[in-house]
Parts: C-alpha cells; sequence; structure tokens
C-alpha cells in the first residue's frame, strides 16, 4: 500500500525485455529484494539492489495494463516506498494496481508557477472520479479539480511539478491512472442491489 506522495524521482537505465533497472538513492537505501516499490504508481517487486539502483522483472500483464512499456533509457520514474502503519497519510490510499493509461492532453502553465494538467482518461474509469475526489497519476496523489466527458484536469502545484514527472509532462504522454479503490469496492458491494428496492 502507498500514498501517492513521491519520494525521489529515479531514472531508467535499462529496460530490456522483462528486466527494468532505475537508477535511485534514496528507496535503494532499505529496498531489500523481495520488497515492493512503487514505479511511475506501478507496485513491483524488488528483485536486485545495489548501491544506486534497483533492479525489477516486469510481468507482461503489467506492461499490458501499464505505461511502463513506453519507459525509455534516461526517462525519469517517480518512486515510492510502501507506507508503514505509523507513517502518516499525506495522499490517499493507493495500491500500485493501474486501473488504465491516460493521455496527458494539455499543460497549462498558471501565475502561481504550478500547472493545469489536463488528461484523456479510458471511459470505463470515468464513473469512479469525482469532482475534489483523489486519483493517482503515475504514482502521484492529487485531486481532481474539473471534469469532462473524457478528462479529468488537475490543478499541480510548483513543488510537485519540481520533484515528480509531472514537471516535464508534455500532450500525448502516456500516464498511469488509480482510481480511487474506496469508489471500486463500493461499487462491488453495491452490485447485488441494483433493481431492488427497499
Amino acid at each position: 500500500m502507498f500514498t501517492g506522495i513521491v519520494e525521489e524521482r529515479g531514472h531508467v537505465m535499462a529496460l530490456e525485455g522483462s528486466g527494468l533497472t532505475v537508477g535511485c538513492r534514496l528507496v535503494a537505501k532499505d529496498a531489500a529484494v523481495g520488497s515492493s516499490l512503487a514505479v511511475n504508481g506501478v507496485c513491483l517487486t524488488v528483485v536486485e539492489r545495489g548501491e544506486d539502483h534497483l533492479g525489477f522483472d516486469v510481468s507482461t500483464e503489467t506492461f499490458a495494463r501499464s505505461a511502463l512499456g513506453a519507459l525509455g533509457e534516461g526517462d525519469d520514474v517517480n518512486l515510492e516506498r510502501p507506507v508503514t502503519l505509523a507513517a502518516r497519510l499525506g495522499g490517499h490510499l493507493v495500491q500500485g494496481h493501474v486501473d488504465g493509461v491516460g493521455e496527458i492532453v494539455e499543460v497549462a502553465p498558471t501565475a502561481d508557477g504550478g500547472a493545469e494538467v489536463s488528461i484523456r482518461v479510458p471511459a470505463d474509469l470515468l464513473r469512479y472520479i469525482v469532482l475534489k475526489g483523489s486519483i493517482a497519476v503515475d504514482g502521484i496523489s492529487l485531486t481532481v479539480a474539473a471534469l469532462a466527458a473524457d478528462r479529468v484536469s488537475i490543478a499541480v502545484i510548483p513543488h510537485t511539478l519540481a520533484v515528480t514527472t509531472l514537471g516535464r509532462a508534455a500532450p500525448g504522454d502516456a500516464v498511469n491512472l488509480e482510481v480511487d479503490v474506496i469508489a471500486k469496492y463500493v461499487e462491488r458491494l453495491m452490485a447485488p442491489m441494483e433493481g431492488k428496492s427497499r
């Protein structure tokens, strides 16, 4: 379980076949082989650990359901270690299970040095997204500022632009999306009640 608060912006050292190597220092300090780490919002298992890098095996299923396959050598990635029970929940509950891949439509700078980021969302995910609700974009916990027929808009503060991959986002970029897990559970629990009245 994660919170969507990015701890470090790492970089792709290699992506060959199913192997992904990410350059990082902070999160590598205590990331043991076998532990989980969120890489652009995707929960991956550490299979190799070095002083300045971590290695992961990425399954075919994960490549198919996320934007990890679009990464290239040198690309930045958002990194977060799993939350502990003693940690503050600064963002929202993020599982690291990508629900779909969105597309950056527009990045409009704002007067305060931030940006308004518009993201096209797969149609089957829109029902889980609410105005002022939470969404994870490439592992970043963000608040929905506006909703349209096929997209969401996010108001991104300067700090988030500076410490995450959103600072280099451009139209056409693919991003991993994870909707609020609570909405999915509520839908599942309510499904048997459809068509019934009290």
